[in-house]
């Protein structure tokens, strides 16, 4: 009901003692709302117990209320084209401090989540273990009751943590997999965790991944004007999800005042997907929520950059 004192909870009304002692033992560090930015979509910032801060996103549509959540302050991978890449790294979040979102969401700003996409700051799968256990807890009838179907998580590329997603209970779980350039040295360039697990390694991955028959992977491209946008980076594109059931997401870049990248034109975003469509690709134009107050894809913490 989320209530976090113990004492005013209907299990406890006979037990004031053991609730008070309860207090004293359990501290509820998943922080403090300190700012809210509303568009279409609603950015919050969260101060945590030791003056972090991360953003959260709720994404409201006509079927459902999707929540962003973060898993890190910060990401280590330093993605050309992220804000949050260009804090650096400074911690993992907590299970407490993942889940702290969705409690945030729903009791503080009063929202009926009903979708969760790892999509904020930080790479998931570099904080593994408090990803997955955080799901578990969202995902518990005692917990949010969100199902693993209705929760995607969001990776780079780290094709060690793709390995390691084999869990009976989560095997409903979602999975999108930001690919932005189909030939490794582009790819490199935009996204450092390249280096380390390039495209080839990806795809194997990917191929070895249990998912249900009827189960997809979400696969995010992120255009830039004149750089991963022509038609050859389409047909290239193409060749390497061939053989794999994906649906692939495009996203025009958001722009970000310190870095040099712009989206192409409405025109050509869509010329851009015909070719896919030609290869018989399942292909959507991903709508930019929350630009203007800087939630958007890529844009998290960016207003750090400029103090």
């Amino acid at each position: 009901n989320g209530n976090t004192e113990f004492g005013e909870l209907e299990e406890f009304k006979d037990s004031p003692e053991l609730a008070a002692n309860l207090m004293k033992e359990i501290r509820i560090l998943y922080g403090n709302i300190i700012d809210i930015n509303n568009d279409r979509a609603l950015k919050f910032v969260t101060s945590l117990f030791d003056g972090n801060i991360i953003e959260s996103v709720i994404i409201p549509s006509d079927k459902r209320t999707t929540l962003c959540v973060s898993s890190q302050v910060g990401c280590r991978w330093k993605c050309a084209f992220c804000a949050t890449g260009a804090l650096g790294l400074v911690r993992n979040l907590s299970v407490e401090e993942i889940v702290g979102q969705v409690f945030s969401a729903r009791f503080t700003l009063k929202r009926s989540i009903n979708n969760i996409v790892f999509m904020g700051m930080g790479e998931p799968f570099d904080n593994f273990d408090n990803v997955i256990q955080s799901i578990r807890v969202i995902s518990d009838q005692h917990g949010f009751n969100i199902a693993p179907s209705h929760i995607t998580v969001s990776t780079s590329g780290h094709a060690d943590g793709i390995a390691r997603l084999r869990f009976p209970d989560l095997k409903n779980l979602r999975l999108a997999v930001s690919v932005n350039a189909p030939v490794d040295n582009l790819r490199s360039r935009l996204m450092p965790i390249n280096r380390l697990f390039p495209l080839g390694r990806l795809k194997e991955e990917l191929k070895l991944y249990p998912l249900g028959k009827r189960g997809v992977f979400f696969i995010e491209y992120v255009l830039f004007s004149g750089i991963n946008d022509t038609r050859e980076m389409a047909e290239a594109l193409a060749v390497y999800l061939k053989g794999l059931p994906v649906r692939v997401n495009i996203i025009p870049c958001n722009t970000i005042e310190s870095l040099p990248f712009t989206p192409p034109s409405t025109e050509h975003v869509k010329l851009f997907c015909s070719w896919l469509a030609a290869k018989k690709l399942f292909v959507r134009i991903r709508q930019p929520n929350g630009r203007e107050i800087m939630a958007a894809c890529g844009q998290l913490c960016a207003s750090l950059l400029r103090k």
